[in-house]
């Protein structure tokens, strides 16, 4: 080997030397100088929410409006009563029922004891009244369901939780007013009436009267049936239950029992 080719080898191992610390230092610096990104933050912990409850279907206990239609009178007819006046008032006597509970009534259901209903003779089934009893003050509002009573000087019966508002269910008997709010049908016109006669106290008697009536008014439609406490009634209906024939009748028959009533049937 040369001499120019020893400094050229040994340049070259210096070269080799300075490049390898040069590397050194440079990975040695670069290692100290890396970015390290920041750890990540921890996701937020799980709160676990309690699962949604479920609404009742039905409360625990119904409330009022429930309770008023269970009765026979709904908050709606309250408010009626409330914000509208009287259309018609007459003053009488008022009964109450005795032991009829679940008979069936003129409108098809049977009286409920519990409901506020009332019956009358002549007000369109399903009318709204206020009933008051003028010594007390003590009224209720209930719908007419039912006819009757059949006793001149009586223009309402109630059933029990009726007597029981107005205040005669003690009594049994004491003057009211009788204020007519709604009606489900006009009061003057229209409508199916008849006149009931009675009460007799034998069926015989009750059937001798009947065809009597149908010898003198072959048009009108004449019935007898027994009521309660064995006693017996006698029913003409004039042809298409004509209300001015039915008036007319109530005013001129002279029974030889009991008294004729005018009646309206629906």
């Amino acid at each position: 080997m040369t001499a120019d080719q020893g400094k050229r080898g040994q340049g070259c191992g210096l070269g080799l030397a300075w490049l390898t610390l040069a590397l050194l230092a440079a990975t040695g610096c670069r290692h100290k100088t890396v970015y390290q990104p920041p750890p990540q933050a921890l996701p937020p912990a799980q709160t676990t929410q309690p699962a949604p409850q479920a609404e009742e279907t039905y409360p625990a206990q119904p409330p009022p409006e429930e309770e008023s239609r269970r009765s026979g009178i709904t908050g709606a007819d309250l408010e009626y009563i409330e914000t509208h006046k009287p259309v018609l008032s007459e003053e009488g006597f008022a009964t109450w029922y005795v032991a009829y509970n679940g008979r069936r009534q003129a409108d098809g259901d049977p009286l409920n004891n519990d409901a506020m209903t009332a019956a009358n003779r002549t007000l369109p089934l399903g009318s709204l009244v206020v009933v008051t009893n003028l010594k007390t003050g003590q009224s209720g509002a209930m719908h007419i369901t039912d006819r009757g009573p059949f006793i001149a000087g009586r223009i309402v019966d109630l059933s029990i939780a009726s007597a029981k508002a107005v205040g005669i269910y003690r009594d049994g008997i004491d003057r009211v007013r009788l204020d007519v709010y709604e009606t489900p049908k006009s009061i003057w016109t229209g409508g199916r009436w008849c006149v009931q006669i009675g009460a007799f106290t034998s069926e015989r008697k009750a059937a001798h009267y009947k065809e009597k009536l149908i010898r003198k008014y072959p048009a009108a439609t004449v019935i007898d049936f027994a009521a309660e406490r064995h006693e017996y009634w006698v029913r003409i209906t004039p042809h298409d239950g004509d209300r001015a024939w039915s008036v007319y009748l109530a005013r001129n028959l002279r029974p030889s029992q009991g008294v004729a009533f005018l009646t309206r049937l629906d």
